[in-house]
């Protein structure tokens, strides 16, 4: 189910002129006031879209994406936290998915050839699928990025390279299969073998073929000890 529409208020108006690409979605989405998805953690590029909307499943990003296709001029962003740099996660005057919302559907542990995996969302912090597969299995996943308050969809489509790249390669070597959404609102399931130009297409794509719905990560054993460093800056 689709949560809703954030509606975007300019200047002091108290409601936003109706839009007829907007108005024609209205019977399926909810509208609501105020939103932050013009902006990214890049800073250097502002972008206002018609609205945003919070999907909570694939099929929810399906609606949204093939709603878009069949207006005149819609265009779709996804949004993971919005640390985006080059306005990647903006639509300027589309619909931006804050794909946040999606966190919590599907999480799930399955093993392929005898090698753990676990199926998230692709709009899941790096920093809750690593608490959750070890406080859950003693897991880890075996790539990650040095900073963990990203998702899982969002590291895809960039690479998602850290202090371990030089052991395990960079995340998206450490990914089995995705579930990727096109640009005319299909679903598709693609690894190695089953739709495999999108499958590879999408790793490192900056979004541009479609949106990570869901991802299978590569997991090892926990270690049974870390290193904590704490860096403390004197002015």
């Amino acid at each position: 189910m689709i949560a809703y529409l954030e509606h975007f208020v300019h200047g002091n108006d108290t409601e936003s002129p109706p839009n007829d690409d907007v108005s024609s979605l209205q019977s399926s989405f909810h509208f609501a006031p105020n939103s932050i998805a013009s902006k990214d953690f890049g800073g250097m590029k502002s972008s206002t879209p018609l609205a945003v909307l919070r999907p909570y499943t694939t099929a929810d990003v399906v609606k949204a994406v093939k709603a878009a296709a069949t207006t005149t001029n819609l265009t779709v962003a996804a949004r993971g936290n919005g640390h985006s740099i080059n306005g990647q996660a903006m639509a300027e005057n589309g619909l931006v998915l804050d794909m946040r919302a999606t966190a919590e559907e599907p999480f799930q542990l399955l093993y392929v050839d005898g090698v753990p995996h676990v199926d998230v969302s692709g709009g899941a912090l790096w920093e809750e699928v690593l608490k959750r597969c070890v406080s859950r299995f003693q897991l880890v996943p075996r790539s990650w990025t040095d900073y963990l308050g990203l998702t899982v969809g969002g590291t895809l489509s960039n690479a998602g390279v850290s202090g371990q790249t030089f052991r395990y390669g960079p995340q998206t070597a450490n990914v089995t299969e995705l579930e990727v959404v096109t640009g005319k609102g299909d679903s598709f399931v693609c690894n190695e073998n089953q739709n495999s130009e999108l499958f590879f297409a999408s790793l490192g794509g900056l979004g541009q073929f479609g949106v990570i719905t869901r991802a299978r990560i590569v997991l090892q054993q926990a270690p049974d000890m870390v290193m904590v460093i704490q860096i403390i800056i004197i002015n």
